[in-house]
């Protein structure tokens, strides 16, 4: 057994002098219980000391009543003193101390290999790591043996945690194993969140080309519609063109219910010379039609005409619409083919209602009309 050397002198010198008097000492087993100041405080600082061995008979526990006086200054700190001294004294002699009462508590050693066993059965008592939450992302690399174990759970405890692959690697610290799963885990996670943010920007890129595409397609669908609606503006301008053309080069008769009466070149009494146009009798009112297309050049009272209406077509040929007993155009009107420019009456050098028309090339001498009606297609 190991001695144990009395500690370093104190501060303070409890002496009053050489002699053994009796002290009042506070003690835990025997309050105020007389003893000598060599007895209670050791010897002086100046005498010679030795190693000092506890032995069954100075460690034992004092058994009776214990009184408990008023504790005095510096009692405490005496007290602890020699309680630390009794139970250094304790461990010192190997659990010696016992109790009357009580039998000798027994202090022993584990059992390094049992407990090794047990630290290696723990793993098949303790829930699957991967399961557990928050754990299970960073073991997730464990392979198992063939029989199932995994094979942390058959590693020494300082590699337990380390995988298959890891061990292959050259790694046997479970601790930088983790760490180093822990950083693949963050890179992963880093990984994923940088890939998350990809694909958001890409799913981003993808809708906004959709609308740039939506909206491309709307203004092309909206040009189109444009360029139809012109297409079809063009088709209905040129068609009404086409028509106006086409009404420009007919011809038709001047009254839609007529009978031939006096025609060109006839004599009689009621003109000085042979008839110069052809007579259409119809009744009083009978709207009178531009034969052609063509410009009015006079509208008004011509004598023995009456009301006369003068229409130049394009080639410069007048024809002569007279007897008016109305007159719908005035002297620079535009008309064209159909146009009503009057109405039938019986004004001027006339027997009855009737159209009096003559046909005039150039504005010279008249020719028949009949003839060249007939010669522009109208049916007379």
């Amino acid at each position: 057994m190991a001695s144990k050397r009395h500690a370093p002198p104190a501060s303070y010198e409890p002496y009053e002098d050489e002699g053994t008097g009796p002290y009042d000492v506070y003690d835990p087993y025997d309050a105020y219980s007389s003893r000598s100041s060599h007895e209670a405080y050791g010897p002086r600082s100046d005498e010679p000391w030795d190693e000092w061995n506890p032995t069954e008979e100075s460690i034992r526990p004092v058994r009776g009543r214990h009184r408990v006086g008023k504790q005095r200054g510096g009692g405490m700190a005496r007290s602890g003193a020699v309680l630390g001294v009794g139970m250094i004294a304790a461990v010192g002699a190997g659990g010696m101390a016992t109790a009357k009462d009580k039998d000798p508590a027994s202090i022993s050693m584990p059992d390094l290999a049992s407990a090794a066993n047990t630290i290696k059965e723990l793993p098949s008592q303790l829930p699957d790591a991967k399961e557990l939450p928050g754990v299970g992302g960073l073991v997730g690399g464990d392979t198992a043996s063939a029989d199932g174990t995994a094979v942390a759970a058959q590693a020494p405890l300082t590699s337990a945690g380390v995988t298959a692959d890891e061990a292959e690697a050259g790694q046997t610290d479970a601790g930088e194993a983790l760490r180093s799963r822990i950083l693949a885990q963050a890179e992963q996670q880093q990984s994923g969140a940088d890939a998350a943010a990809r694909a958001k920007a890409a799913n981003e890129a993808r809708q906004k080309a959709a609308a740039e595409a939506d909206q491309k397609a709307d203004a092309a669908r909206k040009a189109e519609a444009e360029r139809k609606r012109k297409i079809a503006e063009e088709k209905r301008k040129k068609a009404e063109a086409e028509r106006l053309a086409k009404l420009a080069r007919s011809y038709t008769a001047p009254l839609s219910s007529y009978q031939l009466s006096a025609g060109y070149g006839q004599a009689g009494g009621m003109w000085q010379s042979d008839h110069t146009g052809q007579d259409f009798a119809a009744s009083a009112g009978t709207p009178v039609k531009a034969v052609h297309t063509g410009t009015v050049t006079e509208a008004g009272w011509a004598g023995s005409y009456g009301y006369r209406v003068v229409l130049t077509l394009e080639d410069g040929t007048e024809l002569w619409f007279c007897h008016l007993s109305s007159m719908t155009k005035s002297s620079g009107d535009k008309v064209r083919t159909g146009d009503v420019i009057g109405r039938v009456g019986s004004t001027g050098n006339s027997s009855g209602p009737h159209l009096h028309m003559e046909v005039r090339p150039g504005g010279d001498d008249p020719i028949d009309p009949l003839a060249w009606m007939r010669g522009k297609g109208i049916n007379i």
